[in-house]
């Protein structure tokens, strides 16, 4: 079988080693054969750098990398073109004088490469511009400029605004002599994670045309169902597709689904074995800070819809967590729709992986606990759930809530917020793979929170209570609106094919804000 190219963001390290390599050179055809300039947000790891070098390298007509190729009979081998290849992919920059010490030290190591002099030049934006009229000059050819990453400088930096937004206006400036220089520019790529409105960066390029969300580019990063089956027949004989596909596909960018590359390079080098290998490369410490920050309601993140502003802004002096959920890839598109002469996008987690992770990182940012002490709850609420034991259930949930740290509802008002009781919950049903329905809809108003795991629906109401000194209430005022409402009959009593019998249960929590913890827990099974 061929090698994995794990870790390999070189065409010619792939190429010539005769590593798995999927064809994108069909979709960069039309790109190529005009002056464009494009943009490209996908989450990390999905393979952006080894497209930005597919790019360098067929500019540069280096044929027998694309022997086999799409690509191959339709190029034009004997045009060549003078490359400028920055990236940002490595290391870390601390502040602006970091960002110019490394944005001249790649203009140094690009003129060497293409054997011009050196620039004198103080002033970064003049060496930039100069290195673009001196190199179609020597090569009697307009200029290709690709950059990797562009965007990395400012996602270090952005728990400090101040340092980040710096570095956004120096890279500002950088950029701005591609929009003078125009005219001796070829192509433009630029890759990132995070899309910056017009006004504040991409204002320094001419016509700049962002395909991150067109259907003709949707599989231009990631594997598609028929790529993965087909390139990668030798290594997936015998694989689960269904299960492969939970775990891994999912990704929509308009367009057809994708699975993450990175997921499946390790999951097939580590033994068929199913783990979070994507989200474990990545820290969203800095997402999970801003959703305490702004005590985002967590069941929501199962119903979110979006204009297309949403997606394609991000401001570093106001930053919207779901933004930075969706460009970061812990969200993807589901559907959209036109309304109002405007597009509305609907949102999803894309996978298991996705899913099971992101809610135990919630679980730790919400309650402060370790693994050791979240792992066992996890696994004791499974079975609860899973056999129909309310009784385990309610001490379970006690118990949770009773482990909370206190210095968790210090200068805030979250014992208050019947939001956060439902968030700790819902990250922890999320993360046993149940199926979690927040706000469920029937024709008599909705339910709080709907959890299926195994042949056992809960439909789940909660209350919140104010009280110094909590006495029982009779009846439960949450599953007495349960009751009168009928949200839990539409899932009813059936029997299954192999005679096993669903249960429905509906459930009534009340919440102590003094207490903060649950004070009461009814329960009818229907």
């Amino acid at each position: 079988m061929k090698q994995l190219p794990i870790g390999i963001s070189t065409l010619s390290a792939i190429r010539e080693n005769d590593m798995v390599y999927i064809d994108k050179t069909a979709l960069i055809l039309p790109m190529v054969q005009k002056q464009g300039r494009y943009f490209l947000s996908r989450p990390r790891r999905f393979g952006k750098s080894l497209l930005v070098d597919t790019f360098k390298q067929l500019f540069e007509g280096n044929k027998a990398l694309f022997a086999g190729l799409a690509i191959e009979q339709q190029w034009d081998w004997s045009q060549t073109y003078p490359v400028i290849k920055l990236d940002f992919a490595d290391g870390h920059v601390r502040n602006r004088d970091e960002l110019d010490q490394r944005l001249q030290q790649q203009l140094s190591d690009i003129r060497h490469d293409l054997k011009l002099p050196e620039n004198q030049a103080l002033d970064l934006a003049g060496n930039f511009s100069s290195l673009i009229r001196q190199a179609e000059q020597e090569y009697s050819a307009k200029v290709v400029i690709l950059i990797d990453e562009y965007d990395k400088a400012i996602l270090d930096n952005i728990e400090g605004p101040q340092q980040a937004a710096e570095i956004r206006e120096g890279l500002k400036n950088f950029y701005s002599v591609m929009k003078a220089q125009d005219g001796s520019i070829q192509f433009i790529f630029m890759t990132g994670v995070t899309k910056f409105s017009k006004v504040s960066l991409f204002s320094g390029i001419n016509h700049i045309q962002d395909i991150s969300l067109h259907s003709r580019y949707s599989t231009l990063c990631g594997y598609s169902q028929t790529e993965l089956e087909q390139g990668f027949a030798d290594h997936l004989q015998n694989v689960d597709w269904q299960k492969l596909k939970h775990w891994y596909n999912g990704y929509h960018f308009c367009g057809e689904a994708v699975y993450n590359p990175y997921d499946i390079l390790l999951f097939i080098d580590n033994d068929y074995r199913y783990r979070n290998y994507w989200f474990e490369s990545g820290n969203p410490s800095f997402l999970l800070k801003l959703f305490q920050h702004y005590r985002y309601f967590l069941p929501a993140l199962e119903q979110v819809e979006v204009g297309e502003e949403i997606l394609n802004s991000f401001d570093i002096e106001k930053i919207d967590p779901i933004t930075l959920l969706f460009q970061s890839g812990y969200l993807t598109i589901e559907s959209s729709r036109e309304k109002r002469e405007r597009w509305l996008y609907q949102l999803k987690v894309p996978n298991q992986e996705v899913r099971q992770a992101l809610n135990d990182h919630f679980i730790n940012a919400y309650t402060e606990q370790l693994p050791s002490e979240k792992m066992p709850l996890q696994d004791r609420l499974y079975d609860c759930l899973f056999d129909g034991d309310l009784e385990g259930l309610q001490s379970l949930v006690t118990r949770l809530f009773a482990g909370i740290p206190w210095r968790n509802f210090t200068g805030n008002h979250l014992p208050e917020s019947e939001g956060y009781y439902a968030s700790v919950l819902y990250a922890f049903f999320a993360s046993l793979n149940a199926v979690v329905i927040p706000e469920d809809i029937t024709n008599h108003g909705q339910a709080d929170l709907t959890v299926i795991l195994g042949n056992n629906t809960y439909v789940m109401e909660f209350k919140r209570d104010h009280s110094t000194d909590y006495q029982t209430q009779t009846p439960n005022p949450a599953l007495e609106q349960l009751q009168q409402r009928g949200y839990a009959e539409k899932y009813g009593n059936t029997k299954q094919s192999n005679s096993s019998v669903k249960k429905v249960f509906e459930v009534g929590m009340i919440f102590n804000s003094h207490a903060r913890n649950l004070v009461q827990m009814d329960w009818r099974e229907l």
